[in-house]
């Protein structure tokens, strides 16, 4: 499928109101790239693996929008609209320069353009590493996770998933039952699998846990029968909460949000044995107390808690 891609060079003050304007004429979902810092509550908001690397703010943004191409597509007209809408809005504020550029891409570029930013890189001992590199001749004696961002939403390179991966290492014994709540892209039961563990079960918000999941566990060489991937929410809903089985597991993973750990760590002690390890993170530095109060509050004993960056991680155990 191909798209056409329009950009506005504006100011990073007008960018409100531009993408509100053009909105209107029917280009919507806009792409912002500028160099805003991001704040705590954004970054915990977009918890991906690959946060952008901001450079000194200098007032300028680029708003891309995203308009496919068929025999209905009239490109030009598009594009003029847009063109008489920021000339009017010149009339009353500062947009910059406010010029237009129109590019063309397509589906298959999105995952390709992955290869300009994700690179194998270590956590520890363990090497990530995505398909289109090639595993150098002295790392093949290592502990290797294959994995691609284009077809998963998690690659490892974040912090909390570095910090859930070092806490799984120090505490997985073998042949352990894990159940990794918010799984993604199955990293965490992957590597547990890899690791040692028995069997691994994971749940999802997202139905593409599963497809993502599936297509690691093969690209891992990860048996079928060893992880089971479940969508719905162990939260609220009873018939996940029984699917999943009670009092079964001696690893909990959980690397969400502290907003959503807060509701799940009452829930999810029932579905934990006695003497089980709880491994959270998705924490950003403010929301540390509030994650541990929560904690205790369900009757665990905290463990340890470590951190990386601006990032969290909270281990606890069930008496």
């Amino acid at each position: 499928m191909k798209w056409t891609k329009i950009t506005v060079k504006t100011t990073t003050e007008a960018e409100d109101i531009i993408i509100s304007t053009l909105y209107d004429i029917g280009l919507e979902g806009a792409q912002i790239e500028d160099n805003i810092p991001l704040t705590a509550l954004e970054k915990e908001q977009m918890f991906v693996d690959i946060l952008p690397e901001t450079k000194f703010d200098d007032g300028i943004a680029y708003l891309s929008f995203f308009v496919e191409e068929n025999e209905d597509t009239d490109i030009d007209a598009i594009v003029n609209a847009a063109k008489e809408e920021l000339e009017d809005l010149r009339n009353f504020m500062d947009i910059g320069e406010g010029s237009i550029t129109i590019s063309e891409t397509e589906d298959k570029d999105w995952i390709n353009n992955w290869k300009d930013f994700f690179h194998q890189f270590y956590i520890d001992d363990l090497l990530v590493i995505p398909s289109w590199e090639e595993v150098k001749e002295e790392d093949k004696d290592k502990k290797i996770l294959h994995i691609d961002p284009g077809t998963a939403f998690g690659t490892g390179m974040h912090e909390t998933t570095q910090l859930c991966i070092r806490q799984l290492k120090k505490y997985l014994k073998e042949g352990d039952e894990i159940l990794d709540v918010g799984c993604g892209s199955g990293i965490l039961g992957i590597l547990a699998l890899m690791y040692g563990a028995g069997h691994a079960v994971g749940t999802d918000l997202d139905p593409c846990a599963i497809d993502a999941t599936h297509e690691n566990m093969e690209t891992n060489g990860i048996p079928a029968d060893k992880f089971d991937v479940m969508i719905g929410n162990i939260i609220t809903e009873k018939e996940v909460q029984d699917k999943v089985g009670y009092e079964k597991y001696d690893i909990v993973l959980a690397n969400i949000l502290a907003d959503v750990l807060v509701p799940l760590t009452p829930v999810i002690v029932n579905q934990m044995k006695k003497g089980a390890v709880y491994i959270t993170s998705g924490i950003i530095n403010d929301k540390e107390q509030v994650v541990r109060d929560a904690v205790e509050a369900a009757g665990l004993k905290i463990l340890d808690v470590t951190y990386q960056g601006e990032w969290v991680n909270v281990t606890a155990m069930k008496p």
